[in-house]
């Protein structure tokens, strides 16, 4: 690979300060952009969060979920991590629903549910939440597997189904 010149370094330089929104307009749509950031973020916690909540929501669910092993503790790990991005989900959503477009109208009741079904954000904050959703459940159903396990119950392999919703011939995957 050829090493880029000084005088193309310093034209791409200056390309990338003309890009960017640069009106009110076209600012009030993009920010909603950063709705993506942090959905799924690997870190549990991000900056404007409060620390102590979080906390407080771990050590409640680590007393109700009684982790007896390593393994059973990055389940539980799992669990609460997912819980805390689902509580940050139902807060953006609440913030999609407190905000409106730039120059939009208030909403009235009539109009509020129809505005947040066809937004963009909310569709897929509505994907982010049902991956949140998934990944807290299948961590909680292994946790409480492994603990019947654990204490000697029997316990049946978990049973999972796949659904194939493209309209093919009969909506299973094989």
């Amino acid at each position: 690979m050829k090493k880029m010149s000084e005088k193309q370094l310093i034209a791409n330089r200056e390309n990338a300060r003309r890009g960017g929104v640069k009106t009110v307009e076209g600012k009030a749509v993009t920010r909603h952009n950063a709705l993506k950031h942090g959905l799924l973020s690997r870190e549990v916690l991000l900056a404007s969060e409060n620390e102590f909540d979080l906390a407080a929501l771990r050590q409640g669910l680590q007393l109700e979920l009684a982790p007896g092993s390593p393994f059973e503790q990055i389940l539980a790990d799992c669990v609460i991590a997912n819980t805390w991005r689902l509580r940050r989900v139902l807060r953006i959503e609440r913030e999609i629903m407190e905000s409106r477009p730039y120059g939009m109208p208030e909403p009235t009741e009539g109009t509020l549910g129809a505005n947040f079904a066809q937004s963009h954000a909310y569709l897929k904050l509505q994907r982010y939440e049902a991956n949140i959703e998934r990944s807290l459940y299948r961590a909680l159903h292994e946790l409480q597997r492994l603990q019947a396990v654990r204490r000697g119950e029997t316990v049946i392999a978990p049973i999972v189904v796949d659904m194939d919703v493209s309209g093919g011939k009969d909506g299973f995957v094989s």
